[in-house]
């Protein structure tokens, strides 16, 4: 049973340190044009030097203290930007089942396959077992799998809401009253989760939608609120989507392709509640065989998105991987890129998740600010495609990828 795991998991909550508390060799990023954030002009011949897994200094080449004993990468012909969010992941698929124990190779093996070579250096798991994902972090904290800094959320299904993509003998966690929402938000936060999801529209095949009601929804948020945490949701149609306006969700993990767009209400509740939105773009293109629908539904997201963007709301990235095995991001760019300019597409990435979830010294390359880089084999600006180029990822100091 859901409680079951939860009781079970409880005693990872020690366990479960900050990413990073592996000591961080001194590292040099030489060479390369350096963009510190998304909307800062291109600082060309750049040196950037990593220390305990900070920024300790930036600056063109010449004008930096090159330390003796550093780890000196040559950048030449590359670009460097901060480390990558990936907003929306999980770590379902079977190698990460009992990771706390499975040998680390594959477990960084796969990391590198899915996340890292894509140049994520923070991720949010939005929907997996915390028995398998605490014990993973604590993991990448101690330096025994490169990986990224994982935040996890629980999920919160509505009654009878069991997704017809889910296998049938899953025991997903329901909640029927605002009563058990609580508890089961309650739960999560005893568990040191990271904050809560909720499925405001559930996907039942030929049968139609189930809908959380908004009391229950708002039951869920108002306890991740109260600990300052965020509330995401899964809306599968209009009704999904008020219940998202309705409760005081903070994050729309989709757009939904059912709408044609949103309304200028919807758009007008977004902004005053400052709500963001992961677009999943790619998502889109997995989920029918039929070319012609699949058009429609991209078009319509991407649709979606640049209303939302237009509207001045803050766009996340996020790609729904470990749910599906579209590990390589072009196509995610590429589509965002037909709605996003180039810079707003790296924003996404970089300054957007780290103003809106409150991580005051990430999101930039900046002397200060965790050592949480990519480089890339092209100049973003140029082309968006670039950003799936990644020959270099660093987290907390660390080079957790690295292309042969």
């Amino acid at each position: 049973m859901t409680r079951t795991w939860l009781r079970v998991a409880l005693f990872l909550i020690g366990s479960a340190v900050a990413a990073g508390a592996a000591q961080a060799e001194t590292v040099v990023l030489r060479g390369g044009t350096l963009y510190a954030s998304a909307d800062a002009a291109a600082l060309p011949d750049a040196v950037i030097v990593i220390s305990d897994g900070v920024i300790s200094a930036v600056g063109k080449s010449g004008e930096v203290k090159v330390p003796a004993d550093a780890r000196v990468i040559d950048c030449s012909g590359k670009t460097v930007v901060a480390g990558f969010w990936n907003s929306h992941v999980h770590f379902t698929e079977h190698v990460w089942h009992l990771a706390g124990e499975a040998p680390a190779a594959p477990l960084t093996q796969h990391m590198q396959e899915m996340l890292t070579r894509w140049g994520f250096t923070t991720v949010w798991d939005l929907g997996s077992d915390p028995r398998n994902i605490l014990p993973l972090r604590k993991r990448i904290a101690a330096g025994e799998v490169a990986g990224p800094n994982i935040f996890l959320a629980g999920s919160i299904f509505p009654k009878d809401g069991h997704p017809a993509y889910l296998p049938a003998d899953m025991q997903l966690p329901e909640a029927s009253t605002p009563d058990e929402a609580t508890q089961l938000a309650r739960s999560y936060m005893d568990l040191n989760l990271d904050g809560v999801k909720l499925f405001t529209g559930v996907f039942k095949g030929n049968k139609p939608v189930v809908n959380m009601d908004p009391a229950i929804a708002k039951a869920a948020v108002d306890v991740a609120h109260a600990q300052g945490k965020p509330a995401f949701a899964h809306p599968q149609n209009k009704t999904g989507v008020e219940t998202v306006i309705a409760a005081g969700v903070d994050i729309m993990a989709h757009t939904d392709p059912s709408e044609g767009g949103y309304t200028p209400e919807q758009l007008a509740r977004f902004k005053a509640q400052n709500t963001a939105l992961i677009p999943t773009l790619s998502l889109f293109t997995t989920v029918v065989l039929d070319p012609n629908v699949t058009k429609q539904l991209v078009a319509a997201t991407v649709n979606q998105l640049k209303q939302f963007s237009e509207n001045g709301g803050p766009v996340l990235f996020g790609t729904d991987v470990g749910f599906t095995k579209l590990y390589d991001t072009t196509q995610e760019f590429q589509l965002m890129h037909r709605a996003l300019s180039e810079r707003q597409v790296l924003a996404s990435l970089t300054t957007n998740p780290a103003r809106f979830f409150k991580a005051a010294r990430k999101g930039k390359v900046e002397q200060g600010f965790d050592a949480d880089l990519v480089v890339l084999d092209g100049d973003p600006l140029s082309d968006v495609a670039n950003l799936a180029k990644v020959s270099t990822t660093i987290r907390a100091g660390h080079v957790i990828y690295q292309k042969p």
